[in-house]
């Protein structure tokens, strides 16, 4: 079984997702250049106390944007497949693993479902000064990942997200965590508007 290198962060990454990266402890710098060499992607796992999180996602590195002289590199990646990992191995000076890869079971969100979270997305980006979604993004069937990316988010919630087995499930659960966060986002705000605004709305 070919054995999977992890690269443990403080992040949940998603299908799609991109991912730039500074790389520059040795053990990573190391992976990196082996990664490139065999034209493979690494495994990013939310590195957690106790070890790393049980499901993941790989990266394939997308392009090095910056070689430093003294070896480190910036990169940018971006998410593909989620994974579970079986067992960890540390023979080397950076994780691996045996990991097995998730196939998403075939129920979808309704169209009713994909609008719903679109719009609450919309008003949580808008909140934030921040663009939405792509429309043309809506016909992609892992859409909550992307509708959930992008959104500095709590990372429990994106990493039970990543667990989830179908877009159905995860549609829902964006969906709730969504209308849950908004009443306080609304209220921040507002709250902000108000002190940096003496009162008139611009």
């Amino acid at each position: 079984m070919s054995l999977l290198p992890l690269f443990p962060l403080d992040l949940v990454l998603f299908p799609s997702s991109p991912l730039p990266l500074h790389i520059f402890e040795p053990r990573y710098r190391e992976m990196i250049s082996e990664c490139l060499d065999r034209k493979i992607s690494f495994g990013v796992v939310r590195a957690k106390e106790e070890g790393v999180a049980e499901i993941g996602c790989t990266a394939e590195i997308i392009t090095v944007t910056r070689k430093y002289p003294d070896g480190r590199m910036d990169i940018v990646t971006e998410g593909r497949e989620r994974f579970e990992v079986m067992q960890v191995n540390q023979e080397r000076s950076f994780l691996q693993a045996e990991v097995l890869y998730l196939q998403d079971e075939p129920d979808k969100a309704t169209a009713e479902e994909i609008a719903q979270a679109v719009k609450l997305q919309g008003e949580i980006m808008g909140l934030a000064g921040s663009a939405s979604t792509d429309p043309s993004e809506i016909g992609n069937p892992q859409l909550s990942f992307n509708l959930v990316g992008p959104l500095p988010l709590d990372l429990d919630f994106k990493q039970t997200l990543l667990g989830l087995k179908s877009e159905a499930e995860r549609m829902r659960a964006v969906i709730s965590y969504f209308e849950a966060i908004l009443p306080n986002l609304r209220r921040t705000v507002r709250v902000r508007q108000k002190a940096g605004g003496n009162g008139h709305v611009h």
